[in-house]
């Protein structure tokens, strides 16, 4: 994929009736399908059986098995309640009569209320400031590892800055934090709040274990650990465009038992706080 309009042809599923969907899948450097990809379907899924006025403000999921990316993912949505301000679908996806991923996702008719929110980090660097993959492919690549040279020269329709770049020759160990500047790739597109939504929930499943991975990677990387995303949780707040970069930005409060979790919030640019995530990871050290 490299760019937007692929991005959204790629999580709009085929409708196969009896609230029944099927989409296909596209690599973004690992043997496995994306965990991203499938929280995003998921999500396509259950919005096809929600009302126009009410709109996704929370999602828990599970990732139970791999998938495969050769074949397609059949989605099936289970109306849970209808109520008048809120509703709630169950989605299961699978492959070969495997269930592989299953998520929870509520919705609510849009109301007036109290509004508070925290505040983004001030003198945070500024995307103009620094490198992209894309930059880094092409600055260091040369002597870059051919795992993560690989990973950096897939195609993807996202632009990544992170705040904090390591040293992949000399590894160190690092705050449990991850910030990361983010934009779509390509012409702007005309987009639902639905849309939106659902390309965020893509990208929030990048990035995220990071954080939790950064106090041990001086022993640890991803060529020597073994990670899967196990769960995730997202809660949406405001609406938003992708006109500009947006920040990611997540902290992990504790790794232990081969298990690491990260949680934090997205942003735009000017400070509107627009979703929070959550994520418990696998990081199990291969043995040699």
């Amino acid at each position: 994929m490299k760019n937007s309009k692929e991005l959204i042809a790629l999580l709009n599923l085929e409708d196969l009736g009896n609230h029944n969907f099927s989409g296909n899948s596209v690599t973004i450097g690992s043997p496995f399908v994306f965990g991203g990809q499938v929280l995003a379907q998921a999500v396509n899924a259950a919005y096809r059986t929600i009302p126009e006025d009410k709109i996704l403000h929370s999602l828990h999921s599970y990732f139970l098995e791999a998938g495969d990316l050769t074949i397609p993912i059949n989605f099936n949505v289970q109306e849970v309640r209808n109520g008048g301000s809120f509703s709630t679908r169950r989605v299961t996806a699978s492959q070969n009569d495997k269930i592989i991923f299953i998520l929870a996702a509520s919705f609510h008719r849009k109301e007036d209320g109290f509004e508070h929110q925290v505040a983004l980090e001030p003198g945070i660097k500024q995307p103009e400031e620094l490198l992209s993959w894309d930059d880094m492919l092409e600055q260091f690549g040369d002597f870059l590892p051919k795992s993560m040279k690989y990973f950096l020269s897939i195609e993807r329709p996202i632009e990544f800055k992170p705040v904090r770049i390591p040293n992949p020759l000399q590894p160190e160990n690092l705050p449990p934090n991850e910030q990361v500047w983010f934009r779509l790739k390509g012409e702007k597109q005309e987009m639902t709040f639905r849309v939106k939504q659902e390309i965020l929930t893509y990208i929030s499943d990048y990035n995220v274990l990071n954080a939790a991975f950064n106090p041990n990677a001086s022993k640890y990387n991803f060529g020597n650990t073994q990670t899967a995303s196990l769960d995730h949780s997202m809660w949406f707040f405001r609406d938003f465009d992708f006109d500009d970069w947006m920040l990611f930005s997540a902290e992990s409060p504790n790794a232990f038992g081969a298990r690491g979790l990260s949680k934090g919030n997205i942003f735009t640019r000017d400070g509107q706080l627009i979703a929070s995530f959550a994520q418990e990871g696998l990081l199990r050290p291969k043995k040699r």
